[in-house]
C-alpha cells in the first residue's frame, strides 16, 4: 500500500506491497474467523437441497452429491481446526494458510455449480427456483467474505453460475435461452456489487490507515509540545531561581545604605542632612518595593505563596489601605474614598490585601485628575471588590495585555518622573494571586476615561470583635551592656550594621567568616563572656552559611542563644529552617525601625 498524497508516513508494517485493502494476517484472521458462520450455512443449504429433492432426483446422484459435499466441507473444518492451533505469526505461514482456505472455498463453489447442473432438470419449477435462489444466495454472501480477494471471489461466482447458465441454455425448451440470460445480467451483476463492495471496503480501511497515522503524527507532535512545555518550565524556573539568587547580591548594598542613613541620622542634627537622611530612606523604600515584587512573583511561581481563608473584615482592610495610600492620593490632589466598609468577607486577607494594594497603586499612579475609589458591594452570595480611577484609561488592545510580566500601559499624556517608578509586575501579582485564590480579577477601561478593576470574592460573617491589646508608646531602643555577635561578608553590610547598633549603645562583636566567629566564641566562652544576641547575615560563603554560624556560637554559648538571620531570598525551606532551629528571619534590604523592633523583641527590652 502506497503512503497517502498529504504528507503522512508510509503505511504500518505488515501490508502486502502493491495491494490495497488489510494487512496480510489480518485478512487471513477475517476469513478464518467467518468461516464458521459459513460452514454452518453451507450445511445448513445442503440439508434443505436434500430435503427438496429426495422424492425428485435419482438416489445415486443425490447422494452421491452428498458425499462430494461433505467432503469439502469436512476438509475445510479441518483446516480451520488446524488454523488455530497453529497460530502462526510469520507473513509466509499466513500466506500459506490463505492459499488452504481459498482451495477450500473454490471446491465449495464448483460443488455448488455442480449441483445445479445435475439436478436442475429434476422436478418442478418450484424446485428449479429453490434450486437457483440457495445457489444466488452463497454467491451474494460470498461477497463480504471474499471482498478482500477479487480474484477468488470472481472465480467462485463463476464456478457457481457458469455450470447453472449452461444447464438452462442446453435444456432446449422455449423460455431456457431467455432464463440463461437472465441468469447471465445476475452474474455480471454480482461480480460488479462485489467490485463496488471491494471499493467501499477498501476506503474503510484506508480511512482506518489514515486515522492511525494521524493519530501517531499527533502523538509525535504532542510529544514534542510537552517537550517544548517542560523546556519552557525549566527556563521559568531558571528565571525565578535567578531572581532568588540574585536578590540577596542586589540587596546587599541596599541594606547596607539604610544601615548607614540610620547611622548618620544619629550622628547629625543638622536639617540639611536629616533631609538627605530622608531623601535616601525614601529611595531605599522605592528599591525594596521592587525587590518586593520580583521576590512576589518568585515565590508564586516557586509555589511558596500557600492560600489561608477565613473570614475578615473589609473595614480592617480599607483602613489599613485609606492609612497607606491617603499621602501619596493627598499629593497628587486627588481624592481618596472607600465604601462598603461594612461587609465581611471570606478569602486570604492577606492576598487580598497586597491585590488592593497593587491595584490602588497603580489607580494613583495613572490618574492625575479627580480621584480613586474603592468599593465593596454585595452580588449574589458573593462580595464585589472594585477599585475605581479617573485616569487615562487603557486602550482596547492593551486591556488584554496589562495583567502580563513587565508590560507597562502607553499613555500619551506625560507621567512624571516620581510616577514611573514601577517595572510592570504589579498587575500581574494581582491577576497571579486572584489566581491562586480562585477568584476572578477583571477590568473595564476607556481610554481617556479611566479604569475600574473588579475582584469578586466569597462573602463571609462578623466575627466578635478581640479585645484591643493595650497601647504602647514608640520603642526607644538602648543597647546599654548588651553583646551583639554580627557575622556577616560584606564589609560594607558589616560595617553599616556595627555603626548603627554602636549608635544605640551596644557592643558589637563583627566577623567575616564562620571560622573567624567561631574562633571567637572559643575565646570568649574559656573568658566567661556570653553575647546576647546573634545577628547573621545567612548566606556568608560558598562553603558555609548562617545556620552553620549560628550552631557554631550555640556550640559554646548554648542553644538558648537568641539569633536573627539576615536573608534576600524567602522561600518555604528558609522558614522550615527558621522553626527548627529557633531564629527569626528579616527580608533585605531591613529598614532600621524593622530591625530594631526585632531586637526589642529577641531581647525582650520594655519601651521606654
Amino acid at each position: 500500500m502506497t503512503s497517502v498524497s498529504t504528507g503522512l508516513p508510509a503505511p504500518a508494517r505488515g501490508f502486502r506491497a502493491g495491494a490495497p485493502g488489510l494487512p496480510l494476517p489480518d485478512t487471513v484472521r477475517s476469513v478464518f474467523q467467518q468461516s464458521v458462520p459459513s460452514l454452518l450455512g453451507n450445511l445448513l443449504g445442503a440439508v434443505v437441497l436434500v430435503l427438496l429433492y429426495r422424492d425428485e432426483a435419482q438416489p445415486h446422484i443425490l447422494y452421491g452429491w452428498v458425499a462430494l459435499f461433505m467432503l469439502v466441507w469436512l476438509g475445510r473444518l479441518l483446516t480451520l481446526l488446524r488454523f488455530k492451533a497453529a497460530a502462526p505469526q510469520e507473513p509466509a505461514e499466513f500466506r500459506r494458510w490463505q492459499l488452504a482456505w481459498n482451495a477450500g472455498t473454490l471446491a465449495s463453489g464448483a460443488a455448488w455449480g455442480s449441483v445445479a447442473w445435475l439436478l436442475y432438470p429434476v422436478g418442478e419449477s418450484v424446485h428449479q427456483t429453490s434450486l437457483l435462489l440457495i445457489v444466488y444466495s452463497y454467491c451474494v454472501g460470498a461477497i463480504p467474505l471474499l471482498a478482500t480477494q477479487s480474484r477468488v471471489f470472481f472465480a467462485f461466482i463463476a464456478l457457481c453460475f457458469v455450470p447453472t447458465i449452461a444447464r438452462i441454455a442446453t435444456l432446449g425448451t422455449p423460455d431456457s435461452l431467455d432464463l440463461a440470460g437472465v441468469l447471465v445480467l445476475t452474474f455480471l451483476m454480482t461480480a460488479v456489487l462485489g467490485r463496488y463492495y471491494r471499493r467501499s471496503f477498501d476506503h474503510v480501511v484506508q480511512l482506518k490507515v489514515d486515522t492511525e497515522q494521524l493519530l501517531e503524527q499527533l502523538s509525535t507532535e504532542k510529544a514534542a509540545a510537552e517537550d517544548a512545555k517542560r523546556a519552557a518550565e525549566v527556563a521559568n524556573r531558571a528565571k525565578t531561581q535567578f531572581f532568588a539568587a540574585a536578590s540577596h547580591d542586589l540587596r546587599q548594598p541596599l541594606h547596607a545604605l539604610g544601615l548607614f542613613a540610620e547611622a548618620l541620622r544619629h550622628r547629625s542634627r543638622d536639617e540639611e542632612v536629616i533631609q538627605l537622611v530622608n531623601s535616601i530612606n525614601s529611595s531605599v523604600d522605592a528599591l525594596e518595593g521592587l525587590f518586593s515584587e520580583l521576590l512576589d512573583i518568585t515565590k508564586i511561581d516557586t509555589g511558596g505563596v500557600e492560600v489561608k481563608p477565613q473570614h475578615f473584615s473589609m473595614r480592617e482592610l480599607f483602613t489599613r489601605l485609606r492609612l497607606h495610600f491617603e499621602p501619596a492620593a493627598f499629593e497628587k490632589g486627588l481624592e481618596l474614598k472607600f465604601r462598603g466598609e461594612q461587609h465581611f468577607a471570606y478569602a486570604d486577607p492577606v492576598l487580598v490585601d497586597r491585590i488592593l494594594r497593587n491595584l490602588v497603586s497603580n489607580a494613583i499612579r495613572y490618574t492625575e485628575d479627580g480621584g480613586v475609589l474603592v468599593t465593596c458591594r454585595v452580588r449574589g452570595d458573593d462580595l464585589l471588590v472594585q477599585v475605581w480611577d479617573s485616569g487615562v484609561g487603557i486602550r482596547e488592545p492593551e486591556q488584554a495585555r496589562v495583567f502580563e510580566e513587565f508590560y507597562q500601559v502607553h499613555t500619551d499624556r506625560p507621567v512624571p518622573a516620581e510616577q514611573r517608578k514601577g517595572l510592570g509586575l504589579g498587575l500581574a501579582i494581582a491577576k497571579r494571586l486572584a489566581q491562586l485564590m480562585d477568584v476572578p480579577l477583571t477590568l473595564r477601561s476607556r481610554y481617556g476615561h479611566g479604569t475600574v478593576f473588579s475582584l469578586r470574592l466569597p462573602m463571609g460573617r462578623a466575627l466578635r470583635a478581640p479585645e484591643a491589646p493595650p497601647s504602647r508608646p514608640a520603642l526607644g531602643l538602648a543597647l546599654d551592656r548588651q553583646l551583639v555577635v554580627v557575622v556577616e561578608d560584606d564589609s560594607a553590610v558589616r560595617d553599616g550594621l556595627e555603626v548603627l547598633l554602636k549608635s544605640w549603645g551596644a557592643t558589637v562583636a563583627a566577623f567575616d567568616s564562620v571560622p573567624a566567629a567561631a574562633a571567637w566564641a572559643t575565646q570568649a566562652a574559656a573568658q566567661g563572656q556570653r553575647p546576647d544576641l546573634a545577628i547573621i547575615d545567612y548566606r556568608i560563603d560558598h562553603q558555609s552559611n548562617g545556620i552553620d554560624a549560628l550552631l557554631a556560637l550555640r556550640e559554646r554559648f548554648g542553644p538558648e542563644l537568641p539569633a536573627i538571620l539576615v536573608t534576600g531570598s524567602t522561600t518555604s525551606a528558609l522558614d522550615a529552617e527558621a522553626t527548627r532551629h529557633g531564629f527569626h528571619l528579616l527580608i533585605k534590604p531591613v529598614v532600621p525601625n524593622k530591625l530594631r523592633a526585632m531586637i526589642a523583641f529577641k531581647l525582650g527590652l520594655r519601651a521606654r
